[in-house]
């Protein structure tokens, strides 16, 4: 948005943090990254018996300069991760990822060589939704637990710190797309002790 680099330091912002952070929730337009099946409980949600644009996302964008949250739903191919960062790398910050069910998650049941085991090791993930594939309301619970998740961000120098600490770490489990490699127990964001969901 720009916003973040016009701030002076030191500055008390918290009204006008209020203030851009719920425009930015208020107004956020979804990019699509459909992939297999979850992709199909995606576009039921946009439609109209559940009627996405209450929450401001009117249109799900096809161009990832127009977009600021990347919803990817189904597994996610080896040859398919390039495109993806590729995707991810052209949306404009701030920007936010949602991993839609279990297979954009942690791979799901496709425990094999052709198949990245989590969207994680090519992006930065905000929120995982589980499920195979979730249901339009278990999406719209998780939209809303990041609108929750966009008002609590800061603005300025604290998030650019906190962007430079995310850049680095994504530049290691970029290059390789994951090859089939497994997270540690526990998410990167996640609390300590909370297992990854992935079996061993």
């Amino acid at each position: 948005m720009g916003l973040e680099e016009k701030l002076p330091n030191g500055v008390l912002l918290t009204s006008v943090e209020k203030l851009v952070n719920w425009t930015r929730k208020a107004s956020m337009f979804p990019a699509t990254f459909g992939l297999a099946c979850c992709a199909i409980e995606m576009m039921t949600t946009g439609a109209p018996r559940y009627d996405l644009g209450r929450f401001g996302m009117e249109v799900f964008r096809a161009s990832p300069r127009q977009a600021d949250l990347m919803i990817v739903a189904g597994r996610v191919s080896q040859k398919m991760a390039p495109v993806l960062r590729q995707i991810y790398d052209q949306m404009p910050e701030p920007k936010w990822v949602l991993a839609m069910g279990v297979c954009a998650s942690s791979g799901g049941m496709f425990n094999n060589y052709a198949i990245v085991q989590g969207v994680d090791h090519i992006v930065p993930v905000d929120m995982y939704l589980p499920g195979c594939p979730p249901r339009p309301e278990m999406l719209i619970d998780a939209i809303l637990k990041l609108h929750a998740k966009i008002m609590d961000d800061p603005l300025g120098p604290a998030r650019a710190a906190e962007f430079v600490g995310k850049r680095t770490e994504l530049v290691a489990s970029s290059v390789k797309y994951g090859k089939g490699r497994r997270l540690p127990v526990g998410r990167p964001g996640a609390e300590p002790g909370v297992s990854s969901g992935v079996k061993k």
